[in-house]
């Protein structure tokens, strides 16, 4: 599913209105059609209930008149409260507004002190809110006078349906100044809106349902528009059913170098990820002294010792190794547990300049990466990063409070600058392809913010690029993946004591979902 910004739907509109001749008015009728369809499933249990619809002076306010207008056929009681004047009304709201007048519906003014001693009173009375305030055009914040109101309307606890987006939220960002109406549950109209899967929006968006209008299906999948929501739909089809006539070749071998002293547990949980994901074969390269206790730990992956500092991290003596690894393995993934040191940098340059396979770069390799990012020039092969916002940060300059004020467009910039597949990590994970495709992730839970899961991450884009698969498309599906075996793993645990073997254990079982929807 495409997800846009809010020029992006306006202009979809536009063309549903100029090119294909559906009247607005008509979009307005079906956006509050599709909406009073989810208020009389919230209201079952509460008859007699009334509702208070908050209207601005714009279509969104437009859209509301539609539902007071379908609630009250219903015989449901409403209240419309308009903050504004009708004369300031766009057309098509005003169309609405005038039916409403003619309907006699019960239609109050909302400008003054004395109107908000109305509403009070009408919020005492009322079972549900609806928030048609404003819609996807408002920046900034909302001024003293609508602050009051959304004031009263989160402090009257009440259920509230916003109107295809919660009022103060941006849409294009999701960025809150002040204060936002906290809805329950948003019905937004043909696609979602990046400001509702973006934090802090999405915690004001409640439930969302994205709502057909009506809109053509040729505008609202077209190929300008670059960013997707990752769902089951877009990741089935990269776990097709095995067939029989096959064996642990056919799945591919990934190569997992890194570890250090006191970190061999990342080597660890990469490796184990790339095997449960589906991996035919994975070899963990480490340095020596650590070979055992990763032989000990996992008997399913095969080791590599590899020479060492004296301080028991990979030394420049291990290149012709590494080198002869990269020949006879489908995918490398360096740097877990791989520490920071002098000859870190040296040891990802052999990585990246003499293998002829994908490379996924995690943890410590971003960090040695940073230190020269121009090594991801005149390469010949695909590359993957997986950076939280810390590393970001050291790769682009910019500070973490920038990274997170504008994830997707940092992320989409830098794939596309460098070549790279990108995953920023965090909550709502971003993948961006280097064609500047851009997808967003909704899967997974805090209870991950937890050390190793993104090690686990790390194995499972490396274990499904083994398997066959575009090392852009691994990375999208491995992100999905990872939220969901967070998900389930927290179903069981609860989040507060979930650790990172309870994503590789989850697995399976996800996985194994997959497969019985392909049978």
């Amino acid at each position: 599913m495409k997800v846009v910004r809010a020029e992006e739907m306006r202009a979809i509109d536009n063309r549903a209105i100029n090119e294909y001749g559906i009247p607005g008015v008509v979009l307005m009728e079906n956006a509050g059609i599709r909406t009073v369809e989810i208020i009389e499933e919230i209201l079952t249990g509460l008859s007699n209930q009334q509702v208070v619809i908050l209207a601005g002076r714009g279509n969104n306010g437009g859209d509301g008149f539609v539902v007071a207008r379908h609630l009250m056929n219903a015989g449901i009681p409403v209240s419309v409260f308009l903050l504004g004047e009708p004369e300031q009304l766009t057309p098509d709201a005003k169309v609405n507004y005038q039916i409403l007048e003619r309907m006699r519906a019960p239609l109050y003014p909302l400008q003054t002190e004395e109107d908000l001693d109305r509403l009070t009173l009408a919020l005492l009375k009322a079972g549900l809110i609806v928030d048609a305030i404003y819609g996807i055009g408002f920046k900034g914040s909302l001024n003293e006078f609508e602050t009051q109101v959304v004031k009263m309307v989160n402090w009257s606890r009440l259920p509230v349906v916003a109107v295809d987006i919660a009022s103060g939220i941006e849409a294009d960002s999701g960025r809150v100044h002040g204060i936002a109406v906290q809805a329950s549950h948003t019905v937004t109209f043909g696609l979602p809106k990046l400001g509702q899967l973006l934090e802090p929006g999405r915690s004001y968006t409640g439930t969302l349902t994205v709502a057909d209008i009506s809109l053509p299906r040729d505008l609202l999948t077209a190929s300008e528009l670059k960013t997707n929501l990752i769902t089951d739909e877009l990741v089935q089809p990269f776990l097709a059913p095995r067939p029989a006539e096959s064996h642990k070749g056919t799945y591919g071998h990934a190569l997992i170098i890194g570890g250090s002293i006191g970190m061999t547990g990342a080597v660890i949980m990469a490796a184990y990820a790339a095997l449960r994901v589906g991996a035919g074969l994975v070899t963990a390269a480490l340095p020596e002294s650590l070979q055992g206790g990763v032989e000990n730990e996992i008997v399913e992956v095969m080791t590599v010792p590899l020479a060492e500092t004296a301080q028991g991290t990979i030394a420049r003596e291990a290149l012709p190794a590494i080198e002869n690894l990269l020949g006879t393995t489908s995918v490398c993934a360096i740097g877990p547990g791989m520490s920071r040191y002098q000859e870190a940098p040296a040891v990802l340059y052999q990585v990246l300049h003499s293998s002829g396979i994908p490379v996924v770069i995690d943890a410590d390799g971003l960090n040695a990466l940073s230190q020269d990012i121009s090594m991801l020039n005149n390469r010949q092969i695909p590359v993957v990063l997986t950076p939280h916002p810390g590393e970001m940060a050291r790769l682009t300059g910019l500070s973490v409070e920038e990274i997170q004020a504008d994830r997707l467009e940092i992320a989409r910039s830098f794939a596309q600058k460098w070549g790279v597949t990108l995953v920023l990590k965090g909550n709502g994970t971003v993948v961006a392809y280097p064609s500047g495709e851009a997808f967003l992730n909704l899967s997974g839970n805090p209870g991950m913010a937890t050390a190793g899961s993104g090690d686990v991450l790390c194995g499972m884009i490396a274990g499904l690029i083994a398997q066959g698969l575009r090392p852009q498309d691994a990375a999208m599906a491995a992100v999905y993946l990872h939220g969901l075996a967070g998900d389930h793993a927290a179903q069981v645990k609860g989040q507060r004591g979930l650790i990172a073997g309870d994503l590789i254990q989850a697995l399976p079982e996800v996985l194994r979902n997959y497969e019985s929807a392909a049978g």
